[in-house]
């Protein structure tokens, strides 16, 4: 699961949290008060609760859907809970995962979409915090129904589990929002530009390759490292860089915190987490032979088409991440790359 993680690292650091030392809990810790803050069976279901001015906070209508509903292992149809696991530990990373302003009650797209799903069938959210290893642990042993953490869709994790789509995977690039330039589709909008990217990520290799390529071709764009995310978007907002390079929901994120300063930011393109030739997805997973990505993917595409998934989105400013289907065990990154 190497790049998966090398794209999470990216994102921890986008979201100002490279300093944390990740410390695998003993368990899966199950958030107090969540239900009851967010959505607890009711229909009802509070998207961008306690977000600390991250989200738009919304109170959303989600009426069971019984057909759906009667698609469920019965296991889970009779134990009346959806168990909805998310990696946000130890430090969270907003607008994804984070704890919220009530120092309780976990708050970010991945928990408020899981919420609405199990509202869709009829079923009790769940939530459980944990490290990103022992989410994978509380899926294999049981103790977890299905994975809301923003897990990349590949060939290797198919041998172990099953998935239902619900977001694009992709990179953005920030600048300021008096730039004109966007991201032309390919490599060669770069020339001339200096980019700040992590180091050690799938972005920074993707960067890295294409300037490779601009230098084959006479051209060149300057990589910058900065120590950690704040000195980057000091750089940025002092035009000592030209683009910020990392993943999309974290600068989004940031473009919601510098809207009201000095120096707002805006989205000026995205890209593809694996690369050109494919799509990545973020995807709910659960167990292998589970039997719940294809209720969970239902469950998706019924809120896409009747727009609460477009409404979760746009609260976390996410929209550009939309998919217009969620489907089962989509193409994922080839095992080479995974």
């Amino acid at each position: 699961m190497q790049r998966r993680r090398s794209l999470r690292t990216g994102l921890l650091r986008g979201l100002g949290a490279a300093t944390a030392t990740v410390a695998l809990a003993s368990g899966l810790t199950a958030c107090g008060g969540d239900a009851e803050a967010t959505g607890s069976g009711s229909g009802k279901v509070t998207v961008g609760a306690v977000s600390n001015g991250a989200a738009r906070q919304v109170e959303l209508s989600v009426p069971v859907v019984e057909s759906l509903r009667a698609g469920l292992p019965a296991e889970v149809r009779e134990r009346g809970e959806l168990v909805i696991g998310v990696g946000a530990l130890p430090a969270g990373f907003p607008p994804l995962a984070y704890v919220g302003t009530d120092q309780k009650t976990l708050t970010g797209a991945e928990p408020d979409l899981g919420r609405l799903v199990a509202a869709t069938l009829g079923l009790k959210p769940v939530v459980k915090n944990s490290t990103w290893e022992n989410l994978f642990v509380g899926i294999d042993s049981g103790k977890v129904d299905v994975a809301f953490t923003n897990v990349t869709v590949t060939e290797e994790r198919k041998k172990k589990y099953e998935f239902a789509s619900y977001r694009q995977d992709n990179l953005a690039f920030e600048v300021l929002k008096d730039n004109p330039w966007n991201f032309g589709g390919d490599y060669h909008s770069l020339a001339g530009k200096t980019v700040a990217v992590s180091s050690g990520t799938n972005q920074e290799k993707i960067l890295l390759e294409w300037q490779k390529k601009l230098q084959s071709e006479g051209k060149d764009v300057t990589v910058k490292n900065f120590p950690d995310t704040n000195s980057a978007y000091l750089a940025l907002s002092g035009k000592k860089i030209d683009i910020s390079f990392g993943p999309n929901p974290s600068i989004a994120y940031h473009i919601t915190q510098t809207a009201s300063g000095k120096a707002p930011t805006r989205n000026a393109g995205s890209f593809s987490g694996a690369g050109e030739s494919l799509q990545g997805l973020i995807a709910g997973t659960a167990k292998k032979g589970s039997g719940l990505a294809k209720p969970v993917a239902d469950a998706v595409n019924h809120l896409i088409k009747n727009g609460q998934y477009a409404q979760v989105l746009a609260a976390w400013n996410l929209t550009d991440e939309a998919v217009t289907t969620s489907e089962v065990d989509p193409p994922g990154l080839p095992v080479p790359n995974s």
